[in-house]
């Protein structure tokens, strides 16, 4: 099992956020602007992301770039959150710009990346491209984007990007209070839906369900696309709080691939669970239980027991 780093940028910073927080907004002087799908400013309209904050860092990419890079930490990823075709994406990129010419060939780069766009990361000095919404319509799979971007930059720098929430159930509002209840934020039905077994590919960094179930069969098709998977279990990313145990023992009894995990390791008992329960098959990612990132697990003594694991 294999420390993979990450460096999570949002507004143009280096942050660590709760994941099933992440959400978009848009604010307009005219009230005849609309919202644009794509993220895009229009006319007067700007889409605003917010989410809520663990960490933000004062260091910029480079230095996070150049911390992996001592360590000989490849295979990490950065990941953009803001919408494409804001001035905030845009920063965010520039943040990126900075990791990646302080650890050429170590960093992986996603969010926003489309087969129109993948080769300017890759120029950018990104080993590959991590992709997800670009792949789905209106919540299903799009084969010609996925074959589209498989032949843009080939199999082999290709990362599919299968993060994944519970799927909440639907319930019946026939009343006003029951329709109250219908608005709740995702994070307060969680607890909600525990006896679902059912984990659902989710798109739009992480805002929106796919009908695509996270399961075997979907993971042999998509397996035939890409070259790895980045699989961050949503529901329970950015809240150290322990590891999804399903979506861990799901990719382990698959392990066709490389696949890395993130979500929700706060301890060295969690690591423990995660061997386990990944066959020794995963990799893994850590953000906010780090010491790097102001939590508790001090980032070098990580580094070392999984070195050693």
């Amino acid at each position: 099992m294999k420390f993979r780093p990450c460096i999570d940028i949002h507004n143009g910073k280096v942050k660590q956020i709760v994941g099933s927080s992440l959400s978009d907004g848009v604010s307009s002087d005219n009230a005849l602007c609309e919202a644009r799908q794509d993220g895009k400013q229009t006319g007067n309209m700007t889409v605003r992301s917010s989410a809520r904050e663990n960490f933000v860092s004062d260091n910029d990419g480079a230095f996070f770039g150049n911390m992996y890079r001592e360590m000989n930490l490849p295979g990490g990823h950065i990941i953009l959150l803001n919408p494409a075709g804001t001035e905030e994406y845009e920063a965010d990129i520039e943040q990126a710009r900075l990791a990646l010419k302080a650890f050429p060939g170590g960093l992986m780069i996603g969010g926003g990346i489309t087969a129109e766009n993948a080769e300017r990361f890759l120029d950018m000095g990104a080993t590959h491209v991590i992709v997800t919404s670009y792949v789905f319509k209106n919540g299903r799979i799009n084969m010609e984007r996925l074959e589209k971007l498989r032949s843009a930059v080939g199999r082999d720098r290709l990362v599919l990007d299968l993060s994944c929430r519970k799927k909440i159930r639907d319930v019946e509002a026939t009343d006003d209070e029951n329709k109250a209840s219908v608005s709740k934020t995702v994070d307060a039905v969680i607890s909600e839906t525990e006896k679902s077994d059912d984990y659902f590919i989710v798109t739009d960094r992480w805002q929106r369900f796919t009908d695509v179930p996270l399961n075997l069969e979907t993971l042999d098709m998509f397996s035939e696309y890409s070259s790895e998977f980045l699989i961050h279990a949503v529901d329970v990313e950015g809240k150290a709080r322990g590891i999804e145990t399903k979506v861990a023992s799901l990719l382990g009894d698959w392990g066709k691939l490389p696949v890395t995990y993130a979500g929700g390791v706060s301890s060295f008992e969690d690591l423990e669970v995660l061997k386990k329960l990944g066959q020794n098959r995963l990799d893994v990612t850590i953000g906010s239980a780090l010491s790097i990132f102001g939590g508790s697990m001090d980032f070098e003594e990580v580094v070392r027991y999984l070195a050693e694991a």
